[in-house]
Order: structure tokens, then sequence, then C-alpha cells
């Protein structure tokens, strides 16, 4: 069993050091440490401690550590993350709070530290100058600037109301909606107090403005009714007032009594002493409009009545649901049992239709080697018919080609040999056409008709060695013109 070290009891004891064989026994600094941890949470157990917020921090885990201090003292303070979801108010730095918990000790650091369990603010004078201060800021940003304001509706289609479901605002509102130009109302309930008060609010005010244009309203009511300035605080949250800046859709702020101002009463389009007179601006009197408009008095009378009735009849049987909630879960359970049993049906009659649908396609389908078989042919075809189509195109090329082999052959120096001349050439080979170009003994070769060639040697004009010649032919004509064709020579 572990002793409370008590420090008085060891001031007339000498010191364990200064003696030797001394029999006081020794503290490890852990055994030191719970101890005092005990004893301060023993002796604190439940305090309320005041002093302003420095160094607030959220850690990831959710838990929130703080100091509070004082012009002469700092205290380290925790939140656990349980008790952080539950506090009334945001924890910022420099706001004087009141909070509630017990002390205890942090041993790593030789340290104290309260634990919070609720806080508060420390006085109304605090609170409001904390709201003063969130006013110059955000209007420091143009959020209350009078030309980002919007007009109202002069008779708006359909009003939305984000309020609270169960309070009296709803009812004043549609009780004067309905005296003075009844509306089609969209409500959106939402807790107007407490934790989660303002991203309540906050997503009402997105969800009305992400609705279809088939849906959404034409003009918003944020209503709520009195109560003190805590009361209020969810009114004057900045991510509530930034939502009401940002809202598409003009909107009328009825929060708390006359004399009551928050911060989204600057930030709306306008502003209403009270819930009923935010209905008074949303809608026109009826009976002005009906004396502009005699010769629809009657029609539009008797539909203004349905819809008042429908709208009476829908809220006495809405009232009753709640009083009850179980009898709320009666309708939709038994039209949950009904599509239950419709979906088993449907499902089976929808398997029942693709399976005929299957039998029906797979009788239509043909085997793959008949598809190929019959691909085969298709290509066999095309390619008869590309041949037959290649040589068409090719014809005329042909035709041309064999034209002009003909006038190649026609036009040959051997179809001249064939009619009677020859060919003289030197001994290389090279042509002579100019009998000046010969002199004595150069040595010639005659080419003659199918190629046959002869050797001559040239002398004095004459030939030296004479070879046997063939016989001669008779002469060529002459051509067309009487002209002829003239000799080698």
């Amino acid at each position: 069993m572990t002793e409370i070290f008590d420090p008085a009891s060891q001031q007339n004891m000498a010191h364990p050091g200064s003696q030797q064989g001394s029999n006081v026994p020794p503290y490890s600094v852990s055994e030191i440490s719970q101890a005092l941890k005990r004893s301060v949470e023993d002796q604190f157990s439940y305090i309320r401690v005041r002093g302003e917020l420095s160094g607030v921090k959220i850690a990831a885990s959710g838990h929130m550590y703080a100091d509070l201090k004082d012009d002469k003292a700092v205290m380290n303070a925790v939140c656990w993350r349980g008790s952080v979801n539950r506090l009334s108010l945001k924890p910022e730095d420099g706001l004087e709070v009141i909070c509630t918990g017990r002390l205890s000790t942090y041993p790593g650091r030789s340290s104290y530290q309260i634990i919070i369990e609720t806080m508060e603010m420390a006085g109304e004078g605090a609170l409001l100058k904390m709201l003063e201060q969130r006013k110059k800021a955000l209007a420091a940003e143009g959020l209350f600037a009078p030309e980002r304001k919007k007009l109202l509706p002069f008779i708006p289609k359909r009003i939305g109301v984000i309020t609270s479901p169960t309070g009296a605002v709803i009812r004043d509102i549609l009780h004067r909606l309905a005296d003075r130009f009844p509306r089609d109302v969209l409500v959106w309930p939402v807790k107007v107090q407490g934790e989660g008060a303002d991203e309540d609010i906050v997503r009402a005010l997105k969800g009305m403005n992400a609705l279809p244009e088939t849906l959404r309203p034409d003009l918003l009511i944020l209503a709520r009714g009195g109560g003190s300035l805590e009361d209020l605080m969810a009114f004057n949250e900045e991510a509530v007032v930034r939502a009401v800046a940002g809202c598409v859709i003009p909107i009328i702020t009825a929060v708390g009594h006359e004399t009551d101002t928050t911060l989204v009463d600057y930030a709306s389009d306008k502003r209403a002493p009270t819930p009923t007179g935010a209905a008074e601006m949303a809608v026109p009197r009826r009976d002005e409009l009906l004396a502009q408009v005699k010769n629809y008095d009657t029609r539009l009378y008797q539909s203004l009545t349905r819809q008042i009735q429908h709208y009476k009849d829908r809220l006495l049987k809405d009232s009753r649901f709640l009083q009850n909630p179980s009898r709320m879960l009666e309708a939709p359970r038994q039209q949950f049992d009904y599509l239950a049993q419709r979906l088993a049906t449907g499902f089976e009659r929808c398997i029942g239709h693709k399976e005929t649908a299957l039998i029906r396609n797979s009788s239509r389908l043909r085997h793959p080697k008949e598809q190929i078989r019959q691909m085969q042919s298709r290509l066999l075809d095309r390619q008869e018919r590309l041949s037959a189509l290649g040589v068409k195109l090719l014809k005329p090329f042909y035709e041309r080609i064999a034209g002009t082999q003909r006038l190649l052959d026609s036009l040959s120096y051997e179809r001249v040999l064939d009619r009677g001349f020859a060919l003289v050439t030197d001994s290389n080979g090279k042509l002579i056409d100019r009998p000046e170009t010969l002199k004595d003994g150069n040595a010639v070769t005659l080419r003659f008709k199918d190629k046959v060639e002869k050797s001559a040697v040239i002398t004095d004009g004459q030939q030296t060695q004479r070879l046997p010649q063939p016989r001669r032919k008779a002469a060529a004509p002459t051509s067309k013109s009487g002209k002829d064709q003239g000799q080698l020579f």
C-alpha cells in the first residue's frame, strides 16, 4: 500500500543524506506524482473557475486543449471530445468564461490542469463584446452592405419557413399568412437553440437553396420566439450569418422580440420585429388586391378557402402524429410492406420477361460456323467482283500500252533495215552517219535485216574486200509524198 507523502511531517526530520543508515523510505518520482494527483483530485473534485481562454486548440482526436488565465496566473485546461460536443458555446481565444469541472495533474510535465465538463460565458458584457467584435469583422467583409440586399417579391408563389415545428412561431406565421394572403408554405423544421442549432439552421438554408426551381421558395422567413441573449446565440454564429448572406433566395429574419437584434438581422434582406411582422412583410393584404381584381373575386376566394382548409387539416393531422410518434410509423410500415410485396412480384415478373426475351432472341441466333460460311461466301463473291473490276479498270491502260508499243515498233530503225537499208558502225560500234568520217583502211560493220552483220574495210572510197552480196530487193516504194527515203551514204 502506497502512503501519501506529507511534506509537513518531514520538516523536523534530518535530511536522509545527512545520516548514515537512515530508516526513512525513499519515494519514487511516480509515487510522488500519483500521490499528488490523488490529493488534488480529492480536494478539487468539483470546481468552477473563471478566466480568459488562450491558445485554444482542437486536436485530431477531438479533444480541446487551452489555457485559462487572468492577470496573475495561468492554468492548463482540457476538455475531452464527448464534453466538447456538449458545450453551449464555441471556445475561442479571448473569451472570458466560467468552466465547471475538476482539477487533476499531468505527471508527464509535473503540471496541474482542469478537466472541463461545461463552459459558459463569464457575463453578458463579455458576450456582447464578443458579438460586437464579430459584427465588425463580418461588416468589414461586406456581408452587411446594403447593395447586397435583394428585393422581396411582391406576391411570392411559395414561402419557405425555417423555424421550430413545435413552437408558437410557426402557428403565428401560418395564421397571419392565411389572414393576409394564403400562400404555399414550405416548412423546414430546425432547432432554434442549444447544441447543434447553428448546424441545423445552416443545413436548412443550404437545403432551401439547393431545391429545384419547381419546389424552391420565392421567399424565406427565418424566425424564432423571444429569449435571452444566450438563447439567441445560434443566430449570432458566424456560420449562420454567412449562410444567410450567401442565400440566393430573399430572406426575412424575425428572431426574438422587437428589441432583440442578432447578427443575422444585419445579413438578411429584411428584418421583421416579430415572426408575425415577418408574415406581414412577406405578403400584401388580400382585401386591397381583391378590390383591384373584382372580376376574379369568387374563384380566388374559393381557391384560397380550399387551400386554407387543406393546410388546417394537414396541420391538425401532423399535430396528432407529433403527439404519438408511434402512430407516425404505421402508414409508412404498411406502405413499406405493400411496396416490398410489389417489389417481389415485380422482380419475379421481370425475371420471367427476361427469360422469355432470352429464349426468343436465342432462337434467332445462328451457329457461328454458319455465320463463318456466309461470311466466306460473301468474301469470295466480293473477291471475284474485285478481280473483275480490277481487269476492267486496267484494260484501258493495257490498250494504251499496246498502242504505244506498236508506235515505238513502227518508228524503230529495224523497220528501215527491213526495207533493204543497212546500218554502218565502226569498230567501236559507233554509228557512221557521214561519209567524211570514214578514212582509208577503216573497218566497218554492216547490219542488215534480221540482225545479219557483215564486216568490210574502206579503201579510197571503194571496198577492197567485198563479201558476197545478197540479191538486191526491189526498190522500196516511195512515200506518199513522192519523195524517196534517201540512202545511208
